[in-house]
C-alpha cells in the first residue's frame, strides 16, 4: 500500500531544497497522483505510443525514470522484437526501488535500470526516448545539449516523448494556471501549508520553461515534427518525431 505524502504537512523552520531521497521515494506514487493532473493519462499514452513507435532491434530510453512508471508502461506495451529498455536516474533511492517495481512485471523487452547522470548517458540506436517531467530538473544551460544529443542518437522515425510543467509567458495567464493547479492539489487533500512549503522547496530545483521555449529547442535540435498532445493546467506533454 502506498504511503501518504505528509512531507510538508508540518511547519518547517527551514525549508530545504526538494530532493528525490528515501523520504520522497516512500510517498512518491501518492505525491504524483495528487500533484500532477493527468499523470495516469500520460503514462498510459506513453505505453500506447511505445507499442506504435518502438522499432525492432533498438534501444528505448526512460531518462529520469524515478520509480519506473513510464518504463513499466513501455515494458507492458512494446511488441517490437529485441528491444532493450534502459531506465536511468541519478537518485540511488529511486533506482533501488525502481528495480524492484520493474522486476515484478513480465514483458517481451529486456529492461535495465541504472543509476547515472542523463547528461552523461550515451543515446544510441534509439527508437523511443522518454523525458517524463525530467527536463525541468536539469540546469537550463544544459537542456539544449541534452535534446540535441537525444536527436542525434535517435533512428529515423523515432520519437521523443517530453512531459513538463509549463511557465506561461503571460504573467496573468501563468498565475491563473498556478491557481488552477493549487486548486487541484487542495481538492486532493493538500493544505495551504503543504502547498506553500513544497513550492518553496522546489523554487531552486525545478525551473519550468514556456511552451515556446520547448518548441524552439526541439526545432533547433532538428525535430521538425512536434505536436502537443496533452495539457491540463500548467502540465503538458509533447511528441517529437525524427
Amino acid at each position: 500500500m502506498t504511503d501518504t505524502d505528509l512531507i510538508f504537512s508540518n511547519k518547517q523552520s527551514q525549508i530545504k531544497d526538494f530532493a528525490f531521497d528515501e523520504q520522497v521515494v516512500e510517498v512518491f506514487p501518492d505525491m504524483i497522483s495528487r500533484s500532477v493532473p493527468g499523470y495516469n493519462t500520460i503514462i498510459n499514452t506513453i505505453g500506447n505510443l511505445s507499442d506504435e513507435y518502438a522499432q525492432n532491434n533498438t534501444n528505448v530510453y526512460d531518462l529520469g525514470c524515478s520509480l519506473g512508471a513510464a518504463t513499466l508502461a513501455m515494458k507492458r506495451s512494446i511488441s517490437a522484437k529485441n528491444c532493450s529498455i534502459l531506465g536511468i536516474d541519478n537518485s540511488p533511492a529511486m533506482v533501488e526501488r525502481c528495480k524492484i517495481h520493474v522486476g515484478a512485471f513480465k514483458g517481451e523487452s529486456n529492461v535495465e535500470i541504472t543509476e547515472g547522470n542523463i547528461l552523461e548517458t550515451e543515446i544510441e540506436n534509439a527508437s523511443i526516448v522518454v523525458l517524463n517531467f525530467t527536463l525541468q530538473f536539469i540546469e537550463p544551460e544544459h537542456r539544449q545539449a541534452l535534446i540535441t544529443k537525444i536527436y542525434n542518437g535517435m533512428n529515423t522515425g523515432g520519437i521523443l516523448i517530453l512531459s513538463e510543467k509549463l511557465a506561461a509567458t503571460d504573467p496573468k495567464c501563468n498565475e491563473l494556471l498556478i491557481d488552477l493547479h493549487h486548486g487541484f492539489k487542495r481538492a486532493n487533500g493538500y493544505s495551504e501549508l503543504e502547498i506553500a512549503q513544497k513550492r518553496t522547496a522546489l523554487e531552486n530545483v525545478m525551473r519550468p520553461d514556456s511552451l515556446e521555449t520547448h518548441l524552439e529547442r526541439l526545432n533547433q535540435s532538428g525535430f521538425n515534427h512536434v505536436t502537443q498532445w496533452f495539457q491540463c493546467f500548467n502540465f503538458m506533454s509533447l511528441v517529437a518525431i525524427k
